[in-house]
């Protein structure tokens, strides 16, 4: 069974929307001033931890426990983030194609795994790492293989990883010894190999992956 690892946030979900929307939904039911609203976005917009919201508390004198913001943080995302359904039904395809699924994501392991039971992807993945379980990052290897072991198989016996981040995602599935596919947008580092694929969305890279079983 051929395995394919997909990062999450940016790849098979808008993180981006999600965000907006929590931090406005935060926001209002603390009568947050603007200044916090901005102070999230800015904090928040490349990953978010338990941590982000102790410095809120502290910044803007809340009540509130920092515990129990993240907490509504995660829930708040968790009832904004979204799957479309032309990407939860290529996972299916895959799945139907006898394809092993993993996701491989840079992140909290609660707010990650939130966001896989909102979205409904997580009854079509046979397995997930977070890095947060480990204190650990992609590019680092040992999260592909971890992602790997949870799907039950082996890196050893190759496959794909599929993401928005060119040294994440990229960098990190050639470390791992996996083709690649790289959904475009960000800028490209110098120096860094290309990807075996570049598409426009997940579905074409999904449309790539089936090819491969045909």
């Amino acid at each position: 069974m051929p395995l394919a690892l997909f990062d999450l946030d940016g790849t098979l979900i808008d993180r981006h929307s999600a965000l907006s929307d929590a931090v406005t939904g935060l926001c209002r039911s603390h009568a947050l001033p603007s200044t916090a609203n901005r102070w999230l976005r800015t904090e928040l917009a490349d990953r978010a931890t338990a941590g982000d919201f102790a410095r809120l508390r502290e910044a803007f004198d809340l009540e509130a426990s920092a515990p129990d913001l993240w907490q509504e943080y995660v829930d708040l995302m968790a009832a904004a983030v979204t799957c479309r359904p032309e990407v939860l039904d290529g996972l299916a395809r895959l799945r139907a194609a006898a394809w092993t699924i993993g996701v491989i994501t840079n992140g909290a392991g609660d707010i990650q795994r939130a966001k896989l039971s909102g979205t409904g992807l997580v009854s079509l993945v046979d397995g997930v790492a977070v890095s947060g379980d480990l204190e650990i990052r992609k590019p680092d290897r040992r999260l592909f293989e971890l992602g790997a072991t949870r799907c039950g198989v082996s890196l050893a016996d190759g496959g794909w990883m599929v993401g928005d981040n060119p040294t994440g995602d990229i960098g990190g599935g050639h470390q791992a010894g996996l083709r690649t596919i790289w959904l475009r947008g960000r800028p490209w580092p110098d120096g860094l190999p290309a990807a075996h694929h570049v598409v426009d969305d997940v579905t074409d890279a999904i449309t790539i992956l089936l090819a491969e079983t045909e």
